[in-house]
């Protein structure tokens, strides 16, 4: 098994950034392809960002493409997410999530269900 605890979430003003980070323990951090999702009160889970198990590919949704970064460190077993121009529709519980399945695609990737382990996630407020 795999345990995920996220960190760095607060409470920013708009346009600022935060970086969140995902600490992984339990198995081979690199046999897994990471993302992160969220989740705002009312509304469904939503796909943010994925990175496959070596770093080399990366997916984005459309709404965070251009402002937020995915990043991996294998030998820190830590996932990142730098969050940068944030928008108060950014604002959501963010949870990092790891994948254990044996290809890449961003059909997969995007589908939470498809992943096996979830962290608790971590608050992010973007006030206006």
């Amino acid at each position: 098994q795999v345990q995920l605890v996220e960190s760095g979430g607060g409470l920013v003003q708009v346009g600022g950034s935060l970086r969140l980070s995902c600490a992984a323990s339990g198995r081979t951090f690199s046999n897994y392809a990471m993302g992160w999702f969220r989740q705002a009160p009312g509304k469904e889970r939503e796909f943010v960002a994925a990175i496959s198990r070596s770093g080399g590919r990366t997916h984005y949704a459309d709404s965070v493409k251009g402002r937020f970064t995915i990043s991996r460190d294998n030998a820190k077993n830590t996932m990142y997410l730098r969050m940068n121009s944030l928008k108060p529709e950014d604002t959501a519980v963010y949870y990092c999530a790891a994948y254990g399945g044996s290809r890449w695609s961003t059909d997969v990737v995007r589908e939470g269900y498809e992943y096996d382990y979830w962290g608790q996630g971590t608050q992010v407020t973007v006030s206006s």
